[in-house]
């Protein structure tokens, strides 16, 4: 029997990608992957933090009407969570990788056939890190455009990037941009993988009105025991 069944492979200017279905023995259920080279960007074992991201930057959110983008697309679950609320007016969703949004709308992966469907929702091909930097865009559809949010969920942790290009948007003048790409009261939400970063937390602190992290616990079912991830919620003045 065959360890796994691979789904597709595509050969990316930043190395081999592979979405594919595996059965683990140990979980007891199918799991699909995303593999860049070697590394593991995404599991269906492992989503719960990525919902509570979405989750919890909407939660914090107390406009009427929402314009969100999203900085990484990977199985979709962040993306998902936000499409769940009600006030949802636009959500963009930025990736790096034009073939993980092709598996999206070719429904490869389960959540597409949500997310390349529904019409407030927009799989947008472009560096959310470059967007983020001087004449940039995030939208380039709407150019100028100001959110109500801004989730990101790309790098590892703010001092583990996936890419060194990244490393300018967890500084002082990377988070002020930011603030200045959100409305007043607006929310900025961040994945990590790591427990809160005492040396980001100040920064954050410096840039926003308010800013908290939350720990997430989940189960691993590999390991027998309770996983954790870090979402960082920072709000601008209102």
């Amino acid at each position: 029997m065959a360890a796994f069944r691979e789904i597709d492979f595509q050969s990316t200017p930043m190395g081999e990608l592979i979405l594919r279905e595996r059965y683990d023995p140990i979980a007891r259920q199918d799991l699909l992957e995303i593999k860049l080279n070697d590394e593991f960007l995404m599991s269906s074992l492992f989503t719960v933090s990525e919902t509570a991201l979405g989750t919890l930057a909407m939660s914090d959110s107390t406009f009427d009407e929402l314009d969100v983008v999203v900085g990484g697309l990977g199985l979709g679950y962040t993306a998902l969570a936000v499409l769940k609320d009600p006030r949802l007016r636009s959500l963009v969703v930025v990736d790096a990788l034009p073939e993980v949004i092709d598996w999206h709308r070719r429904h490869l992966i389960p959540a597409g056939a949500t997310l390349a469907t529904d019409e407030r929702c927009r799989l947008v091909h472009g560096d959310f890190f470059a967007g983020l930097r001087p004449n940039g865009e995030l939208d380039s559809e709407q150019p100028g455009r100001i959110w109500h949010a801004i989730v990101l969920d790309v790098d590892h942790t703010p001092s583990h990037h996936l890419h060194p290009s990244h490393a300018d948007l967890y500084t002082p003048a990377g988070l002020a941009r930011i603030v200045g790409l959100l409305h007043p009261g607006g929310v900025f939400a961040l994945w990590s993988d790591d427990p809160p970063d005492e040396a980001f937390m100040a920064t954050l602190t410096d840039a926003f009105a308010a800013a908290r992290a939350e720990i997430i616990t989940f189960p691993n079912p590999l390991l027998g025991s309770t996983a954790t991830a870090t979402i960082y919620l920072a709000r601008t003045p209102a």
